[in-house]
């Protein structure tokens, strides 16, 4: 039987919607800020007032450019799951295990609603959510959690519920998006880019969840789950971009191509799901390759609705509090929908093995200093020839570091076959180092 939700946020709508709010960092005094200056208009838009009555973070003497002051102070934020005067729990502390997920769980079982932006916990902890969400008929919002400012979640979940999706990706991380924009259009190498989105506050000082695709996974199986049915997160394939250069940017526009880090599910025969995030070549006039900057952009496909594609801001104190808020409101007016659909059909599968993809790829070798570009072509056609592999277009180049490289488009191949032909031209004498191939994904 399909899960309804008794709104226990909305048992009243003459009465005020009270907010707890676990987490005071950029986006938690954002909330509050937009509440405040908002107020009048959510209250007409909504039939009720919404306010913050209790709040709890780590220190409580640090100024935080907002008044707290008449607020309920926690020194532990899972003491607001219990809390009697709040209806709802916004939860922005982040992090899948520890405070975070006891706080989820807590305030579900006492039938609280919750608010989340925590992409972690609701990719690691989906099952479990899902029951405890059903089981104490309080719902689990999470628009926040994935693409901040763009409505991703309710279009997926909403906007397409009535089509069968057979696709959807795009770009789901500001942080990475940002840096391959700025090596694109500065030419500036990666580790200096890394330290400016870093400076700007768009990446951590640990950047590694943006760069090597957590971050993406994370946020592309929230979205899989809810298009075709929840998968075991640890079977996502995810490739990271530390390895991508100036260079190949450059190389790959000469292609006519762009790099972007991308995250993709697709439908398959037999209830499967295909699900991967990596680095890959899209054509340099489709619409995700104009997506530059902070900017997300994601893209849904089905038989009825076809493509549709929404882009925004992906991050920061505006656009993620202003999400975090579109589901408050839902609550507001007495919408709770079940986490992910039928509770008995989401037992979570494991995505299809990546190797048997086929794709074309472009392929990066850096040649030892006395090799003769021409005649290292010809012996790497034959060890591509050997292993059935075309080689469509090739020409050489000098990197910026002054290395004799070759650039090569292959034909169609599998990525099982790509990682078995890089051991075999790594072993080359005249190849330098291990070569870089990355997914050619000819979008329109």
């Amino acid at each position: 039987m399909t899960s309804v939700h008794r709104n226990t946020a909305s048992s009243s709508v003459t009465s005020p919607l009270r907010l707890g709010i676990a987490g005071l960092g950029t986006v938690g005094t954002g909330v509050i800020r937009l509440l405040r200056e908002h107020a009048d208009l959510l209250r007409h838009r909504t039939g009720r007032s919404i306010e913050v009555v209790a709040v709890s973070a780590r220190n409580r003497t640090r100024d935080r450019g907002i008044d707290l002051s008449g607020l309920h102070w926690h020194d532990d934020p899972v003491a607001l799951a219990n809390d009697p005067n709040v209806d709802v729990i916004v939860e922005l502390m982040g992090g899948a295990e520890g405070t975070a997920h006891t706080l989820v769980t807590e305030a579900l079982k006492a039938g609280k609603a919750v608010v989340t932006a925590n992409k972690a916990l609701v990719a690691r902890h989906a099952e479990e959510l899902a029951h405890l969400s059903h089981q104490h008929g309080a719902p689990l919002l999470f628009e926040a959690a994935v693409a901040g400012g763009i409505p991703a979640i309710k279009v997926v979940r909403e906007g397409v519920a009535a089509d069968a999706l057979t696709r959807l990706g795009g770009i789901l991380n500001g942080t990475s998006n940002f840096i391959l924009t700025e090596m694109a259009e500065t030419g500036r190498a990666f580790e200096d880019v890394l330290k400016e989105a870093q400076d700007k506050g768009y990446a951590e000082a640990d950047p590694s969840a943006d760069i090597d695709g957590w971050d993406a996974a994370h946020k592309l199986s929230i979205l899989t789950a809810i298009a075709f049915r929840p998968i075991v997160f640890d079977s996502l394939a995810v490739s990271g971009m530390r390895r991508i250069t100036t260079d190949d940017i450059h190389q790959a526009r000469k292609l006519g191509y762009a790099i972007k880090m991308l995250g993709v599910a697709r439908r398959l025969p037999e209830d499967r799901v295909e699900a991967w995030v990596q680095p890959c070549l899209i054509p340099a006039r489709s619409g995700l390759a104009q997506v530059n900057g902070v900017y997300n952009a994601l893209t849904t496909e089905g038989p009825f609705s076809g493509p549709i594609t929404i882009s925004g801001q992906g991050a920061g104190e505006g656009p993620t509090a202003d999400a975090v808020m579109a589901d408050v409101i839902d609550l507001a007016r007495g919408h709770g929908l079940p986490l992910w659909g039928r509770v008995d059909e989401q037992a979570p599968i494991p995505c299809e093995p990546v190797e048997g993809l086929v794709s074309r790829f472009y392929l990066r070798i850096t040649l030892e200093g006395s090799v003769e570009a021409e005649t290292a072509l010809e012996d790497i056609r034959t060890v591509l020839g050997n292993e059935d592999v075309a080689v469509e277009k090739g020409h050489h180049h000098t990197s910026q570091k002054g290395d004799a490289q070759l650039i090569l488009l292959t034909g169609p191949v599998t990525l099982g076959g790509i990682n078995r032909i890089l051991p075999l031209l790594e072993e080359m004498p005249l190849i330098k180092g291990t070569p870089l191939a990355l997914k050619v994904e000819d979008l329109p």
